[in-house]
């Protein structure tokens, strides 16, 4: 098992270091200067040339990226000894005099447009879309697994065809036109009977702008949209799953003993179907950190995909990179997780590197 983790743990630095370089090669051959545009119609020569000298970006490309990747690794070297804040050094060595080899906490630099610290502004939005992601996965998860065992104990023709054309319009309808038709139908033609909103976050601002309060309300409309393409896929793989563990002997002998159907689902063969199910959740639910940009940009929740969407429209490169790069971590450690879960969970199957 440690052998495994270990060669996850390379295999995802590297994936992590190609959409690095990716990622910086891509969005520095992208047309736009981050000077002028953040001079704006003050913009002269002078000032254009020492924006991009404050920034770096007049050295060559290969210095900055170098630069790019050091300000992202974990560790660094200074010249002075720092025992405090987010960096703590150690001597490299006795001959290696006055530099220090330092645990520093990655920088992903400033916003061009807020001067904010980028991992500032990933902070603040990051919790709302695992929020949203994890209310959108639960409600995927609970009526997927319903419907697939309904699907099960009641095996009519009619009530399949339907769960199967429910099943089917929901995996092959995308985010973004999801994202609109339920905003015009919830909130707009039946606002009057919903009483959702058509915009929102998680915690609004009162009439006299005193200060926050939570509004759950506008959560409900983005984790439905969200969740509609997992619950989709759950509902099949509940379905398909039950259908091959209730075609074992131990399933035939719990009959036998007199159980009823729904009974021999629930203590028997629902926590033996759970293994393709789990993964699918899994990747599911980090894809829905990393896809919620459409949803959210339509229901305006303040998330990661909004701050994604307003950083390509500013040509904010550095808070659009850092953003990227949170999703693929997030990504990488997500899969790592469920390869170790899995095989916790099923001791049958083998580790592979």
């Amino acid at each position: 098992m440690l052998t495994f983790i270990v060669k996850r743990l390379l295999y995802g630095f590297w994936v992590l270091l190609g959409v690095a370089t990716l990622v910086f090669f891509l969005f520095n051959i992208l047309p736009g200067d981050p000077a002028r545009m953040m001079l704006g119609q003050r913009a002269d020569i002078a000032s254009v040339e020492a924006i991009n000298k404050e920034l770096g970006r007049d050295k060559p490309i290969y210095v900055q990226y170098f630069s790019f990747l050091y300000d992202l690794s974990p560790l660094g070297i200074e010249s002075k000894l720092n025992k405090g804040g987010n960096r703590v050094s150690y001597p490299i060595s006795p001959s290696i005099k006055k530099h220090y080899l330092c645990i520093k906490a990655p920088y992903l630099r400033r916003s061009f447009q807020s001067n904010r610290e980028v991992t500032s502004i990933l902070k603040e939005a990051f919790p709302k879309t695992l929020i949203l992601a994890a209310v959108s996965m639960g409600f995927a998860l609970i009526l997927g697994v319903f419907l697939g065992m309904i699907n099960i104990i009641y095996p009519h023709k009619i009530l399949n065809s339907i769960i199967f054309g429910l099943s089917i319009f929901g995996m092959s309808l995308p985010s973004f036109f999801a994202s609109i038709l339920m905003a015009w139908l919830f909130a707009f033609v039946l606002a009057d009977y919903t009483g959702l909103n058509l915009f929102g976050s998680l915690y609004e601002v009162d009439e006299m702008g005193n200060g926050k309060y939570m509004e759950l309300k506008n959560l409900i409309l983005p984790a439905l949209t969200l969740g509609i393409r997992p619950l989709a896929i759950i509902t099949e793989l509940t379905s398909s799953s039950l259908k091959e563990v209730l075609a074992k002997d131990y399933i035939r002998t719990a009959r036998a003993k007199g159980l009823s159907e729904w009974k021999v689902l629930k203590r028997h063969a629902l926590k033996n179907a759970l293994n393709p199910i789990i993964t699918t959740i899994s990747g599911w639910f980090a894809s829905l950190l990393a896809g919620a940009v459409f949803v959210e940009y339509v229901f305006d929740w303040k998330g990661m995909g909004l701050v994604i969407v307003n950083s390509l429209e500013k040509y904010d490169f550095p808070v659009l990179m850092g953003a990227v790069l949170f999703v693929a971590v997030l990504l990488i450690i997500v899969n790592i997780i469920v390869d170790i879960f899995y095989r916790v969970i099923d001791p049958r199957v083998e580790l592979e590197s």
